[in-house]
């Protein structure tokens, strides 16, 4: 579905991603940790056409979009839910998501995106900026799919968030895998990601250095926490 081969990016002349190889497949979560500042979230901004390609190749159902604009990319089928958020403060919770409808959903219509967030639905006409940090968060990803997108990008999505508001994050994740979206996640809370991935990757230095399935993580997580995830 997304697969990204040798992928480089620059911040002017720094040199951030260094020869990124990863995939995102329907129906699994596949998930980027690693320490702040390693290039996680340039990543996502890569593949976005937020940050431009200096090399490689980023490819979408076998088409390179590798240097495509965003509003293209967003449109060839991918969704990406920035880190803090970013909904229409003044706007209310269902013209937030409205806003980012290009015709009528078919897979995930508002009545779904209602059920997916029960709480969203309870509050459908408040302004986003009266929701909490999670509710927020939970509108920022229900605006994404009313896109009806087949790659989901995630970036950070419980930073700040409550343990209660996590495990409902949490739920939703792994009930966006269940009906078949290829779900990219950007997580500082490991035990999260252990809960939601079906494999995971941590990233040093702008490179994949590991790869491997929660449970084999989880069986060398102590090792690979010292060499990798600690400061």
């Amino acid at each position: 579905m997304l697969t990204l081969e040798g992928v480089h990016a620059h911040y002017g002349t720094s040199h951030i991603l260094h020869g990124i190889d990863l995939v995102a497949e329907p129906g699994r979560v596949s998930a980027i940790i690693g320490r702040n500042g390693v290039g996680k979230t340039t990543t996502l901004r890569t593949i976005m056409g937020l940050v431009p390609l200096s090399a490689g190749r980023i490819l979408l159902r076998g088409a390179d979009i590798g240097g495509w604009p965003a509003h293209r990319v967003a449109r060839g089928g991918i969704s990406y839910v920035p880190e803090g958020r970013l909904i229409f403060p003044e706007l209310t919770v269902i013209e937030n998501i409205r806003v980012a409808e290009r015709k009528p959903a078919r897979q995930w219509p508002v009545s779904r995106l209602f059920q997916l967030f029960p709480s969203l639905a309870d509050r459908s006409t408040a302004r986003g900026i009266t929701l909490s940090g999670g509710e927020q968060q939970m509108l920022a990803i229900a605006r994404a799919l009313i896109s009806d997108p087949a790659v989901l990008l995630l970036d950070e999505p419980t930073q700040g968030l409550a343990p209660i508001m996590v495990r409902q994050l949490s739920s939703a994740i792994g009930h966006l895998s269940e009906s078949g979206v290829a779900v990219l996640l950007v997580e500082q809370n490991v035990g999260l990601v252990e809960q939601v991935a079906h494999d995971m990757q941590v990233m040093v230095k702008g490179k994949i250095v590991y790869a491997a399935p929660p449970e084999k993580f989880h069986a060398e997580a102590d090792e690979i926490r010292s060499r990798y995830l600690t400061v």
